[in-house]
């Protein structure tokens, strides 16, 4: 009985992932276009958007979902985010997202430690999330965090999609200490770690006389860096510092994404012109820390006018890189365009930007031959108070059934006829 089971099991998945699912009477925002296609037909197979046409006929065969007029958008893609490393940061058990003791600096590799069971993950999917970028809290040889991975919000399997895609550094607001108290001792490390990673690839040594700071791994961890291969994100959010961000690309180029910047609409201007992207939180508004004095809600609408390529990633003092991610992350996004951003720039702020940003192919649009990953919402997107009523992963229906719905049907039966998700089951 358990083999005939199993094998029930496999035959609904080959056919669920087989399957070809046309999504009618939708307002799909492509993302590849700055309007949406109204009345438009959206044919998913194999995986992958076939087509996307305005008053199209489903093929033959189709399974159809009608949208009712209800926005379509690509799955969410979260720009710089901790899920699958933390389940709740008091438990230390639960906690990968640092290696703050130890030798390990741009070699900590947070893909090892992704677990694919935690129940965030379903949170996030169930609010749009299908992929993102898992990076680094902290190492222990400043001013590095380590190398992030992307991760794709899969149904079942691994969440892994590319492991070591992006090497993380810290500098400023409060990480100066792990580099002797100030940032320029963080900067100094920081060119000199580049360096040796420049004169290690001309001349790789073996066994022999210590005469650098990085150990090998680490020297190793940074050659897709100086490549050019890997981008480096610099996680800084004064404009003193994020000019010498700039400043950094210029000297060593190498390819250079800034994460926080909640000062860098002083310089939209020079980010733009040696086209650094940034991923910045655009709830960001009262200075913080001192590297905030700078900040306002109009950072992302200002960059964006500069031709500044932007992204976001809502912290809510880190709460929010893991718990409600989607939730908040379209929050922030509808607060930005309260505060001047276009609707449309908001949008691929949190699709196609940050897949660009990451080098994610075949993500964060609508496009014939893109993955077949999309959401149709029940309101407006940007609308915390809307919600997904059907999920697609790789052209796959995901369950919206999350542990807090479980929760409640053990905890609070008398709730168990409120009404559920569609996607619960």
């Amino acid at each position: 009985m358990k083999r005939l089971a199993a094998l029930a099991l496999l035959v609904a998945g080959v056919a669920a992932r087989a399957e070809t699912v046309a999504i009618v009477h939708a307002r799909a925002w492509t993302m590849t276009a700055p309007q949406p296609v109204e009345d438009a037909t959206i044919v998913m197979a194999g995986g992958h958007v076939v087509a996307v046409t305005p008053q199209g006929s489903p093929p033959p065969g189709a399974r159809v979902i009608d949208a009712g007029g209800h926005v379509v958008t690509p799955g969410l893609v979260d720009a710089a985010t901790q899920i699958g490393l933390v389940e709740v940061p008091t438990a230390r058990d639960t906690d990968d997202r640092a290696a703050r003791t130890g030798p390990l600096g741009p070699a900590f590799d947070t893909s090892y430690a992704l677990n694919d069971n935690s129940v965030l993950i379903a949170v996030a999917r169930a609010d749009g999330v299908t992929r993102a970028m898992s990076f680094p809290e902290a190492a222990a040889t400043a001013p590095f965090t380590g190398m992030g991975a992307v991760i794709r919000l899969r149904t079942s399997g691994s969440i892994l999609e590319r492991p070591r895609a992006a090497m993380f550094a810290a500098i400023g607001d409060g990480s100066q200490s792990q580099a002797g108290g100030s940032r320029a001792a963080q900067w100094t490390l920081l060119r000199n770690a580049l360096a040796e990673a420049r004169r290690f690839a001309a001349a790789p040594r073996g066994a022999g006389p210590r005469d650098q700071l990085l150990d090998r791994p680490d020297i190793e961890a940074l050659q897709p860096v100086i490549a050019g291969t890997m981008p480096l994100a610099i996680r800084a959010d004064r404009a003193s510092d994020i000019r010498e961000a700039i400043r950094l690309a210029g000297d060593l180029h190498i390819r250079v994404v800034l994460l926080g910047g909640a000062e860098a609409w002083s310089l939209a201007a020079d980010l733009a012109r040696v086209r650094i992207p940034v991923i910045l939180d655009p709830q960001d508004d009262l200075p913080q820390t001192f590297d905030w004095l700078g900040a306002r809600l109009e950072n992302a609408a200002l960059l964006a006018k500069a031709g500044v390529a932007i992204a976001f990633s809502v912290s809510g003092n880190t709460i929010y890189l893991s718990h409600d991610a989607g939730i908040a992350m379209r929050e922030g996004a509808g607060l930005a365009v309260a505060n001047g951003l276009p609707y449309a720039a908001a949008l691929r702020a949190i699709t196609a930007t940050p897949a660009e940003i990451w080098g994610i192919a075949h993500a964060g649009t609508l496009a014939p031959g893109a993955d077949a990953d999309l959401v149709i919402w029940d309101g407006d997107p940007l609308e915390p108070a809307s919600a997904a009523s059907h999920v697609f992963v790789g052209g796959v229906e995901a369950s919206l059934a999350t542990r807090q719905i479980e929760l409640r049907d053990r905890y609070a039966p008398q709730r168990a006829n409120d009404p559920l998700p569609p996607g619960y089951r």
